[in-house]
């Protein structure tokens, strides 16, 4: 196994983050906005309550199968870069080169440009903000939680920590408030199903599918700072394992309250269905107190997201894949603190120009493909001599298996209903092949 390095300048990451606050970055980091949203989504395709709370329990499943993965190759693998790391020592320095490519062009940047303009969406909710402002709010906060992140991991996982507790406490009154202000539930959920649900083809099950892992996205993220881990072999599986089940069960219960207090048709037809939940509680108020939950919720996620990428970057400029200067590490602050402002200016040139939306939705898929790849990537390092993971996947080959027939059925369908926004992100990734091959020669030279 390798050792973290030091710097040039023997500067070295430090170790602060232990059980809980990595598996408060795998919970606050998955829980972002989109379960106040994302069942309406699911809810149209699978109109059926049995049937949804089914695709939540089995989004939850693959997602935890995905863990378990990600805990083995971190047990054999702790450095900082996680999933980068993983696909460089299964396959090649290029495929982990692609990953960190689509991450800082698009997926990872893209998902904190869009995240931070739902927090700033909300944060409309209380003070009136035109276009330029949610932009302006949005950067803001990109800029201050990429600050926190540049002044230690310390701080930047102990406010990870606090938002995290924060948001679940915040579910957890979400769901004891529904069934103690409406004691009497909705008769369909007691009934379980409605009379569509045996009609319901499978091809809807798979949007459903792919609509809740989702809401899921930002499990792996934790694998990204084993570098600034305390005891990583343990302490990452571990994380990755209560992190996900927790999750899982919050979905599960969130659903539940929101089905408890709102008819069926109601939850398909909704596009903030929690706040109209709360609303239908306790009046207007509910939907203040859930656009403010919302923002804690998205800042929550912002924060653990912003905290993982820039451990990518820095591996990759350590490996010789980036330019040197970007793994420099702080002489004060033990922080990659020039991948971390990298990051930020290119999210924020994201928010400001409205560019994310068009990369988020044509390219997040393109992580799955790599999820893929890196589960695939276990079987092969499982039969080289010398791979010795400190944690073995339970259930393989069977667990590993089911997690690439996801990653695969969720490829495929955004293949097959949307392909010329599949080729453009396709393209976006094979384009740095020739990037890679040219910055080998050009390094070699």
């Amino acid at each position: 196994m390798r050792a973290e390095a030091p710097s040039d300048d023997g500067c070295e990451l430090k170790r602060p983050i232990g059980l809980i606050q990595a598996t408060a970055m795998v919970v606050g980091t998955i829980i972002g906005a989109s379960i106040f949203v994302q069942p309406s989504e699911i809810t149209r395709w699978v109109p059926s309550i049995n049937d949804v709370f089914w695709t939540w329990a089995i989004c939850g499943l693959l997602t935890f199968f995905g863990s378990l993965v990600c805990a083995e190759l971190a047990s054999a693998f702790p450095q900082t870069g996680g999933v980068y790391v993983f696909l460089k020592e299964a396959y090649s320095p290029a495929v982990a080169f692609l990953w960190g490519w689509a991450m800082f062009w698009s997926v990872h940047s893209g998902i904190i440009a869009a995240i931070g303009v739902v927090f700033a969406r909300y944060v409309g909710f209380f003070v009136p903000l035109g276009d330029l402002g949610i932009r302006a709010t949005a950067v803001g906060g990109v800029l201050l939680l990429s600050a926190v992140n540049y002044l230690g991991v310390k701080q930047g996982s102990a406010l990870q920590t606090a938002l995290s507790v924060g948001k679940v406490l915040a579910i957890f009154a979400i769901i004891v408030l529904a069934f103690a202000l409406a004691p009497n539930p909705n008769p369909a959920l007691l009934g379980g199903a409605t009379a569509v649900s045996h009609g319901i083809p499978v091809t809807n099950f798979v949007q459903a599918l792919v609509a809740g892992l989702f809401a899921f996205g930002g499990w792996h993220m934790v694998t990204y700072a084993a570098g600034e881990t305390s005891n990583p072999q343990k302490t990452i599986p571990r994380a990755l394992m209560i992190g996900t089940l927790l999750v899982t069960a919050c979905y599960v219960a969130l659903n539940a309250a929101y089905f408890h207090v709102l008819p069926l048709e109601k939850v398909i037809t909704s596009r903030r269905v929690a706040a109209d939940a709360a609303e239908s509680l306790v009046g207007k108020g509910g939907a203040a107190a859930i656009s403010g939950l919302v923002i804690l919720s998205a800042f929550g996620a912002l924060s653990g997201i912003i905290l993982a990428g820039p451990r990518v970057y820095f591996s990759m400029a350590r490996d010789g894949l980036l330019f040197r200067w970007i793994g420099a590490i702080h002489p004060r602050f033990h922080t990659p603190h020039r991948a971390i402002i990298l990051q930020a200016v290119w999210s924020s040139v994201l928010v400001a120009t409205g560019t994310y939306r068009a990369l988020f939705a044509r390219v997040i898929y393109t992580e799955w493909i790599f999820f893929g790849l890196m589960a695939v990537g276990l079987f092969l390092l499982r039969r080289r001599p010398g791979y010795c993971p400190s944690y073995r996947t339970w259930g393989y080959p069977v667990v590993p298996v089911l997690f690439v027939v996801s990653a695969a059925l969720i490829v495929l369908n955004q293949v097959v209903s949307a392909p010329l926004e599949s080729s453009f992100g396709l393209l976006l990734v094979g384009l740095g092949l020739p990037v890679y091959y040219l910055w080998i020669s050009n390094v070699h030279h």
